[in-house]
């Protein structure tokens, strides 16, 4: 899940408090008008709090065909496919109070708040995950990445050196996108003062920053 036991019992209280007030007691997970009380018939697969939230934090880290983790938890793909589209806007809604969900507007990124004692300094990086290949052709050759040999989907992310917090969290673009284009494209604006380390994937982008570090091409050794 990428979370510590610490952390997941930290958020747990706080996404069961919003799965319960944003779910219509009325109506089936498929939005379907329910033919018995709520809690009545067959217990479901996610029947916890701690299920629902363990599923979705899976799916967030490892980005798994629908057919797949539907499989790790006992679900069709079609309840897998219910299940994530319910439970990623209840994710969402609950890490918005606890201050950790990173900005998504890059121009917004300099005045975004940072926990007490955080530094300025950051790690700027583009991420792949791998995704179902797209049916039509032309999507295949888009989202079709060279790096992964896979069709995968990429996020720009910048962490802080220091706490390791995802401080910033781009739009998703296809894979095949390069990774100074989409920094570029989402005109992100540093806090002042701010110290930036990058790779190579982008190369010649020099936004407004105190100090931008980068590391130099180590050179093949002819024998």
């Amino acid at each position: 899940t990428g979370l510590t036991s610490k952390e997941f019992k930290a958020l747990l209280p706080a996404f069961v408090e919003t799965y319960q007030s944003t779910s219509a007691n009325d109506k089936t997970l498929a939005g379907r008008k329910r033919k018995r009380h709520l809690g009545g018939g067959r217990r479901g697969v996610l029947a916890t709090g701690e299920q629902k939230l363990l599923f979705i934090l899976v799916y967030q880290k490892t980005y798994p065909l629908q057919v797949v983790i539907g499989e790790l938890f006992g679900l069709s793909q079609s309840g897998a496919n219910q299940w994530i589209h319910r439970l990623l806007p209840v994710l969402r809604d609950a890490l918005t109070p606890l201050g950790v969900r990173p900005e998504r507007e890059g121009p917004r990124f300099a005045h975004t708040e940072r926990q007490q004692a955080e530094p300025r300094d950051y790690i700027i990086d583009g991420t792949e995950r791998r995704r179902q290949r797209p049916q039509e052709p032309e999507k295949q050759a888009l989202h079709y990445s060279g790096k992964k040999k896979a069709h995968s989907d990429k996020n720009v992310v910048i962490i802080n050196t220091q706490s390791k917090r995802v401080a910033y969290l781009s739009p998703t673009y296809p894979g095949k996108t390069h990774d100074k284009k989409v920094a570029d494209r989402e005109q992100i604006a540093y806090p002042r003062q701010a110290l930036l380390y990058k790779d190579t994937g982008f190369q010649g982008y020099e936004p407004q920053v105190q100090a931008a570090y980068q590391p130099k091409k180590s050179r093949a050794v002819k024998n």
